[in-house]
Parts: C-alpha cells; structure tokens; sequence
C-alpha cells in the first residue's frame, strides 16, 4: 500500500506540472483527491488495518496528500501569475503618453492676477448680482431716464412693465458700477474695493464687441482722494500686470456717474510709447474709463452730499487678456474651443 501511495503521489506531481490551464488543474485535483478517486479508497480503507499498519500506512498517505494539495496550489499561483503578467505587460522602450491637463480660462487668470496685485495694495474685493434692478444698475449712479443706454439696442431688459414706478424694472446688468451703491449702503469709508464681473450689452457681435463680456471696477472712498490717488495707484497697478513701466495718461470725457469724467491711456506695451502698429504711431493704448464719483452717486447709497471724495475707474477684462496674450478677437473667450483654452 506504501508504493501504491508513492506511485500516486508522483503520477500526480508529474501531471500537475504539465497542466497549462486551471481548468486541467481542477480536473486533477478531482482525480487523484475527489471522492471517487483511487487515493480516497486507498485512506477509507485505513480503517480497516492494524494498528501497526495504521503507524506505517497513515502518516505517509496524509503526507502524500497534502504533497499533491500543495503542487496545485502552487501551479494554480504560478498560472494566474503568468495570466496576470501577460495582461499588464508593458514596452518600457515605447515613448511615454502625455498626461493631459485641465487649463485655466484667460479670463480666470486675469482676473486672478488683477485681484493679487490690488489685494497687496490693500483694497477688498466686492460682488454683486448679476440680474439687477434698474435702481441699481441706472438710478443709483446717475444715469438719467433718458440716456441712451436704458434702450433696448444696450440693455438685455427682464421686465420693462409701461408705467412701471421709476427703477422698479429688472435688467442683465450693464455695468458692474451697480456694486458701488451696494457696497456703500453697508459700508462707511475710508474704503479701497475692486468689483469684477461679468456685464451684458445687447450689442451686435464682432471681432471687438460682444454680448457678454468681463469689467473690472475699482472705487476709492475717503475725505482727502483726488485724481493724483488715481493716477499712481492705475500706473502701479499697470506696470505690475504687464512687467514694465507704463505712464497713464488721461483725456476729459463724459460718464453720468463721475464729475469730473476721464478716459484713460496706457504707454503702448509694444513699442513703450515710441509708436507702432499696434498704437496706430501714437505711442498710447486706450484702455478704460474713470473719474471723481460724482456726488448724486454719494447721495443714493445714503452718505452725506459733499461730504465724501473718491474716484472710480474701469475696463473691460477681454481688453486687457488681448493686450496682455496679442488675441486678436474678443470671441475668442467665449467659442467654448479647448484649443483657444489650451494655449494658456
């Protein structure tokens, strides 16, 4: 009985390291260790020797049967092994696959640059809603019943009822000065606040105009603020955004909530004012609009008339990233094309 073990154990260790596939495997084990098999008779029939037998015949063949459990445990390992390997096999001399990346919009990186610089100089960052009412967006900063930029060609209107109570209509804000009267209703100055945001013109699109676009704001509040606070904090604010010394210039304009009221200018940031085809050989970019805020704007947010000074200035964000990255066209920022997106 001893050889006829011995002889199966081998018949066994033999076979299972033939096997190539788990499934030959499991009908091995079935075999040589299922029920039926020829080595479960050999160790029912342990019961029917003596004990001396037992001694001799026992210990071998639970030994012979763990030998056999323990080859298919180890070829079962060493085929999974090989199955696993083959799966995730991997050409270390093939080139490496570029990971791709999210971008921010240029519009987000501006307006993040703008915040950092103003932030350093001490000034809060303000929002407001985006659909407003007419008191906010007009009334409150002195835009009058009659001005152009109520009509329907400039302002997306949400509701215009005829004989509606004066700045009770509800309007796509057209400018993000509405924040000014906002933030005066709750705050007293001295205060320095920036205001981005995003403004609608119902205006016909093209390569310099659209629909939707981003403004930045800023407003100066104090007793002693004039147009000299102005010109330093915009000449600082430029020539860190762009890298390089930039001169301000400023030009007399109209602008119902300022008095007196500016457009101003940059040095070129090609040529550094020395002219070229960018500036049209002027030697200046225009950039936005400000002026001292005027007085009816002080009166509707609650302060006192005359008590208070300050300046307001702003420009178009879209603006600043085409001059800042050379764009060429404003829509650009709006195609929704990751290409345009991809750049930055």
């Amino acid at each position: 009985m001893l050889e006829k073990i011995k002889k199966i154990k081998n018949e066994a260790i033999v076979n299972i390291l033939k096997t190539d596939s788990i499934a030959e495997l499991e009908n091995l084990r079935i075999n040589y260790l299922g029920k039926k098999s020829e080595f479960n008779q050999i160790l029912k029939g342990l019961k029917d020797l003596n004990e001396e037998e037992k001694k001799a015949v026992g210990p071998e063949a639970n030994k012979a049967k763990k030998d056999i459990q323990d080859a298919l445990e180890k070829r079962i390992d060493d085929l999974e092994e090989m199955v696993d390997t083959e799966k995730e096999w991997i050409d270390v001399t093939a080139p490496g696959k570029k990971i791709k990346r999210g971008h921010l919009h240029p519009i987000t990186i501006v307006q993040r640059d703008i915040e950092d610089i103003f932030t350093s100089m001490g000034f809060e960052i303000a929002d407001g809603p985006e659909v407003e009412s007419e008191f906010y967006n007009f009334d409150a900063v002195n835009v009058p019943e009659e001005h152009p930029g109520r009509d329907m060609q400039d302002t997306f209107w949400i509701s215009k009822e005829e004989g509606r109570e004066k700045g009770t209509g509800t309007v796509l804000r057209t400018q993000t000065s509405s924040v000014q009267v906002r933030y005066m209703q709750t705050h007293k100055p001295p205060f320095r606040i920036i205001i981005p945001g995003r403004v609608f013109r119902q205006e016909a699109t093209d390569a310099s105009h659209e629909h939707t676009f981003h403004q930045f704001e800023a407003l100066v509040v104090g007793k002693k603020v004039s147009v000299a606070n102005f010109l330093y904090i915009a000449e600082t604010f430029f020539s860190q955004f762009f890298g390089k010394k930039l001169n301000v210039r400023l030009r007399p304009s109209y602008f119902p909530f300022v008095e007196p009221g500016f457009e101003f200018d940059i040095s070129c940031t090609n040529c550094g004012g020395k002219g070229c085809s960018s500036c049209k050989q002027t030697g200046w970019l225009e950039v936005g609009g400000a002026g001292m805020v005027h007085q009816n704007v002080f009166e509707a947010a609650g302060y006192e008339k005359g008590k208070y000074q300050g300046f307001a200035w702003g420009f178009g964000l879209e603006r600043l990233a085409m001059m800042k990255y050379k764009i060429d066209d404003i829509r650009h920022f709006h195609g929704g094309d990751v290409r345009f997106t991809r750049q930055f």
